[in-house]
């Protein structure tokens, strides 16, 4: 069996990595192409703020699905302690007698070589494949391959197809600042975001991609307006804008249920309604979204919150909370008697708007010969003796 092994830090796993797998399937055509995870990599330090090894597994799993003879091990990670090559090729010798097997390494890795753990052993039971790069130093790296196999017996060999260059150290980067999508798997770039692993924040683009089909279609333009009135609203009043526009984007995912649906939410992640809410679909619809919210696409606190009270509000409410709630009130294709006013004084003062929109809103419900939520009542009580 020819087995041929993929192993690195893959923190997180990218498209180029799986480029490479595919490049060394093609051109090795091993019976088994192993991933193999580190557990604690021994050449660098494993950054604060990253998945644990096991999730880092999943990650490569869903990154290398595709790659044909593809499997990922967790032979590293269960050894525990830093993974030292020779350890797990030892143990993978044992897993699979008479396997004949080949390391893939990049050139960078192949200059060093002689720095690895145990490296004669490596070189005496596996053949290297080394993924060629494009960048003017081949004639040094078939240099050193021949160096190699002239000093060592080292038998190398060249893989041609160049993956796109990609750094998972600054992909981490552009994760943290709402970008680095292009270079993850899809399904990577969703289970990274859900789980906020290291410290990611979601693409807008992304965000609206997902959210937009839990919405009914006529809700959209509505989810829209209510985005961009609160980044206006977060430029305004000292705001992180993005982190309004996140918010706007989430703040009605789960509008469309119904009661009996919006029950089973709070069932899942363990709501607790009082008998007002329990009745009322409205009311429930922002405690749900902000559930889902975090579940599904990993908000933070302070969205999340936003979310929660953009229906009823609450007294002394932060600063995203009434960009949210004044957002969802005054957005462009809003349409009632008093709301070129409530625009005004929105932009003049946002504590003045929310006293005014909360009274409006416990008109409105009264209207209909409803009685308000009283954390309606009480905000529009706390806000208006602070006016």
């Amino acid at each position: 069996m020819n087995i041929a092994i993929f192993g690195g830090s893959f923190n997180p796993p990218h498209l180029g990595h799986r480029q490479a797998a595919m490049a060394a399937a093609e051109e090795l055509r091993p019976d088994k192409l192993l991933v193999v995870p580190a557990n604690i990599p021994p050449h660098k330090a494993v950054e604060d703020g990253g998945p644990a090894p096991e999730e880092r597994a999943e990650l490569c799993r869903l990154n290398f699905s595709c790659v044909p003879g593809a499997e990922v091990s967790g032979v590293e990670i269960e050894r525990q302690g830093k993974s030292y090559t020779s350890d797990t090729l030892r143990e993978l010798m044992g897993m699979y007698p008479g396997a004949k097997f080949t390391f893939i390494v990049g050139t960078d890795m192949l200059l060093t070589f002689e720095e690895w753990h145990d490296f004669r052993f490596l070189i005496e039971n596996m053949r290297l494949a080394v993924l060629a790069r494009d960048d003017g130093d081949g004639e040094r790296i078939r240099s050193h391959a021949e160096y190699l196999t002239e000093k060592y017996g080292a038998d190398v060999v060249f893989i041609d197809k160049r993956p796109a260059p990609m750094s998972s150290r600054e992909i981490r980067e552009l994760l943290r600042r709402r970008s680095g999508r292009t270079y993850l798997d899809d399904g990577v770039y969703t289970r990274i975001i859900r789980n906020r692993d290291y410290s990611a924040k979601a693409e807008l683009d992304w965000l609206r991609e997902k959210a937009y089909p839990m919405l009914k279609p006529k809700r959209v333009a509505h989810v829209a307006g209510v985005e961009s009135e609160a980044v206006r609203l977060a430029r305004r009043w000292g705001a992180d804008p993005d982190t309004a526009a996140e918010a706007g984007i989430l703040h009605d995912i789960t509008k469309k249920l119904s009661l009996d649906e919006q029950l089973i939410l709070c069932g899942k992640y363990g709501i607790i309604n009082d008998n007002v809410e329990r009745e009322n679909v409205k009311l429930l619809h922002a405690k749900t979204g902000a559930a889902v919210a975090r579940d599904l696409f990993g908000a933070d606190e302070e969205v999340c919150s936003a979310i929660r009270w953009h229906t009823t509000g609450k007294p002394d409410m932060t600063l995203l909370e009434k960009i949210i709630y004044l957002a969802d009130y005054i957005e462009p294709n809003r349409d009632f008697p008093g709301v070129d006013e409530l625009r005004k004084l929105t932009y003049e003062d946002i504590d003045k708007a929310m006293a005014l929109g909360l009274e409006m809103s416990l008109a409105d419900i009264r209207s209909y010969g409803e009685e308000p939520h009283h954390i309606t009542a009480e905000a529009c009580e706390w806000y208006s003796r602070k006016e």
